[in-house]
């Protein structure tokens, strides 16, 4: 970290090293870079869903029925442990899919289960989103050579570990939908 760097992150670790000078600074030049990192990737996704007359949980839910595999169908209850999210908050998501034309619902005979299935629509509009956010992800990654890829992706993988362990034990976390986020 040098003072007469800059770079903005490390200048506010500095400050706060001087201020606090007690206090651990390193965590800032991980931390910060990955809130501020984290912030441009969601700002960009949102306008580009928002181009596509879509948004995060739209995509997520239609992603997550997607990768299902054919007939890219699921329960409410599995939609909502797939997407770590309520079960009122996928009846919410699938209240506007289905007024969309992009899912649709059947109740089975127990009439306690319902099944949430793509439509035609709905394929092909999953396959457009995820097509363009992949895309653009690539577009916005390919400013790092490959092995730099291969190394931040090897790098933040037992860190994502780590702190899903630390953090997530006993509760439930938010999910911001993705196109391949895995299905638990």
């Amino acid at each position: 970290m040098d003072a007469t760097s800059s770079d903005p992150i490390d200048a506010i670790a500095t400050a706060w090293k001087r201020e606090l000078p007690n206090i651990p600074v390193d965590s800032i030049g991980i931390v910060t870079r990955i809130w501020h990192i984290a912030k441009l990737l969601g700002d960009d996704r949102t306008r580009l869903l928002r181009e596509h007359h879509a948004d995060t949980a739209t995509l997520d839910l239609l992603s997550t029925l997607r990768r299902q595999g054919e007939p890219y169908r699921m329960t409410t209850r599995d939609l909502a442990a797939a997407s770590l999210i309520t079960a009122g908050a996928i009846t919410q998501r699938v209240d506007r899919a289905e007024a969309q034309g992009l899912v649709t619902r059947a109740t089975r005979r127990n009439a306690r289960t319902v099944d949430i299935e793509l439509t035609p629509l709905g394929r092909t509009t999953v396959d457009n989103l995820v097509a363009a956010v992949l895309t653009r992800e690539s577009e916005l990654l390919a400013g790092l050579p490959q092995h730099q890829q291969d190394q931040l992706e090897s790098t933040l993988r037992p860190l994502l570990d780590h702190l899903s362990t630390v953090l997530e034990a006993g509760r439930r976390p938010s999910h911001v939908g993705h196109p391949h986020a895995p299905n638990k």
